[in-house]
């Protein structure tokens, strides 16, 4: 998935059954998941809620609550409690939550704020409506700036360009389906003027840092150690663009990450390391026949490559805060991969000869137009994830150690 599927958190959702599958009764609040012996919980209360996008940080530097997006706003979920506290009334866009204050940045009716977690206390920081035709918002390790993308000259938003008409519109602002790659392709062709840019959190002072010179930028992500480096992707269709970029926030140091080396070949779906040394992703040589996950090094060449099986493959792969284990969402029926039997929930264990890989959650009657969207929790114990797995969209998570034997 493109970040411009997720970009404006604006463009919502109407019509959650349309993305669907499964029974439209009530969501189970817990089970053990009878193929796999692990505890999944839901921690959303309200039909066509969803957790943020994969690379956007949703939870407090003391790891004690997770914010989601709810059909009213944004709420945040007490992690020992479980329970729901309401934060943002209203459609907002562009979710993060900083690193080290307890605070939610977003954009709404063209304006960035920033919400205390805890008491609601609310400031603008600036009000620029024409920031919301790109990505973001990615905030830096010390949060002093944010960053993000956006269309120079008020041209179009790219989610709105790429947005299928066949498509129906949801009522989670976060659980917009993907866009279809003839779409994708078109809005690539378009080549509208974008720009990379900063924001002050302090004086809310706009920066422009670098000019794409008609390449798509997207997927922003600051580096979650160093306060002057950001990654960033140029969308498209994957075979044909160099993708994954890092810059520092002068707009020098611009150096791809991964360079395509054969016909067909794509990389993608972009994520930092926790320590902020590697860049992951998803790897195809060529596209849709063999698979792995990638990482190289921030600093210097070193890179590594552990091969995934087609069922195994995930649209989206994420990294727990100790970097010893890997999670993935799987892929539907008619995804890249055409995984088959590849609607699940996956855990995988780097050992010396690749990646051991247990299954946690049974997908098969989620819809992928919702993407699962896995991150690991801060103590690394639960893997969450959104699912229409019970009807509505919902927020779950699921234990990493197992609860019980699989039933045979």
């Amino acid at each position: 998935m493109s970040t411009s599927s997720h970009l404006l958190l604006v463009a919502l959702l109407s019509s959650v059954s349309a993305l669907a599958s499964g029974d439209d009764g009530v969501a189970p609040r817990e089970w053990i998941e009878p193929a796999t012996g692990h505890r999944v919980v839901r921690l959303s209360d309200e039909p066509g809620s969803a957790s943020l996008y994969f690379h956007q940080n949703a939870y407090t530097a003391k790891g004690d609550k997770l914010l989601i997006s709810t059909p009213g706003g944004l709420s945040t979920v007490d992690l020992a409690s479980r329970r729901l506290e309401p934060i943002v009334t209203g459609r907002v866009s562009q979710v993060v939550v900083g690193p080290r204050t307890r605070r939610v940045f977003y954009m709404k009716d063209g304006t960035v704020y920033a919400t205390d977690l805890d008491t609601r206390a609310t400031r603008a920081i600036v009000a620029r409506p024409e920031l919301r035709s790109g990505s973001g918002l990615t905030v830096n390790a010390d949060e002093t700036l944010l960053a993000g993308s956006y269309v120079e000259g008020g041209g179009a938003s790219p989610s709105a360009s790429v947005t299928p008409p066949t498509e129906p519109p949801s009522s989670n602002p976060l659980a917009q389906p993907p866009p279809q790659e003839s779409r994708l392709e078109a809005r690539w062709a378009e080549r509208l003027p974008m720009a990379l840019y900063t924001i002050d959190v302090k004086t809310g002072a706009v920066k422009t840092i670098h000019r794409g010179g008609g390449d798509w930028l997207n997927h922003v992500q600051f580096s979650p150690t160093d306060p002057a480096r950001l990654m960033f992707c140029h969308e498209g269709p994957w075979h044909k663009v160099d993708r994954i970029w890092t810059i520092r926030t002068d707009g020098s140091g611009r150096r791809l990450m991964h360079a395509r080396k054969i016909d067909m070949e794509i990389a993608g779906h972009e994520f930092w390391s926790h320590d902020g040394k590697t860049v992951w992703y998803d790897l195809q040589t060529p596209k849709s026949q063999e698979f792995w996950l990638a990482g190289v090094a921030v600093d210097g060449e070193r890179a590594v490559r552990y091969g995934i099986a087609r069922e195994h493959w995930s649209v989206h792969f994420n990294v727990s805060p100790d970097g010893r284990l890997f999670a993935g969402d799987g892929g539907g029926p008619r995804s890249v991969a055409a995984p088959g039997n590849g609607q699940w929930i996956y855990l995988f264990t780097p050992t010396t000869t690749g990646l051991e890989v247990e299954r946690l959650v049974d997908l098969s009657k989620h819809d992928y137009r919702l993407e699962p969207n896995v991150t690991f929790t801060p103590d690394g114990k639960w893997i969450v994830f959104r699912s229409n797995m019970h009807g509505a969209s919902h927020v779950y998570a699921v234990e990493v150690a197992r609860a019980a034997g699989p039933q045979k």
